[in-house]
């Protein structure tokens, strides 16, 4: 048994032996005594086909959007008209509120970001106003009437703050979107 295992394994090594090793390079041919050296035979250059000619694909442009217009929800609109009459009877702190509810349900229309400030605006707190106003700018992309008032309210902050010349910017950016 010991000796079969050991010519199976000569038998294995002496196979081994007539394969080419992948890490040693090809043998390099010998010159012909008298002649020239054999070459192997070229292969034939690969052909790539000319470009065709064509116009180019024109940049896809998506057809003009019509202009977007916010408006509140059911509910945000009561809320809303709860807080225009709690605010005309001078309850600016109940009014707000009723605005907040409305932000808890619509957290990303600015027209209630505008409606809070004009709130804050009443009560003097110009700085909050303005800030409440750029909040509502900042979601009104693509409503030029709602940033119109946004920036309204953001000049009449201003102007409360005894910034004149960055009121009348403001003003002036507004009746560039929306002319009253």
């Amino acid at each position: 048994m010991a000796r079969m295992l050991a010519l199976f394994c000569a038998a294995a090594l002496l196979s081994a032996c007539q394969l080419p090793n992948p890490y040693r390079p090809p043998p390099q041919q010998q010159p012909v005594p008298g002649g020239t050296p054999s070459l192997p035979s070229p292969t034939p250059p690969v052909q790539i086909p000319p470009p065709v000619e064509s116009q180019p694909a024109p940049p896809e442009v998506p057809p003009p959007q019509p202009p977007r217009s916010y408006e509140l929800g059911a509910a945000a609109r009561s809320l809303v008209e709860q807080a225009h009459a709690q605010a005309a009877a001078g309850n600016y702190a109940v009014a707000a509120s009723s605005i907040e509810r409305a932000l808890r349900i619509e957290p990303n229309n600015p027209l209630l970001w505008i409606e809070l400030g004009q709130v804050r605006q009443s009560e003097a707190n110009y700085v909050q106003a303005e800030n409440l106003a750029r909040k509502g700018l900042s979601l009104a992309s693509g409503d030029p009437r709602t940033q119109a008032s946004a920036w309204r309210l953001i000049a009449q902050a201003l102007q409360g703050r005894g910034r004149g010349p960055e009121a009348s910017e403001a003003h002036a950016r507004a009746d560039a979107l929306a002319p009253h």
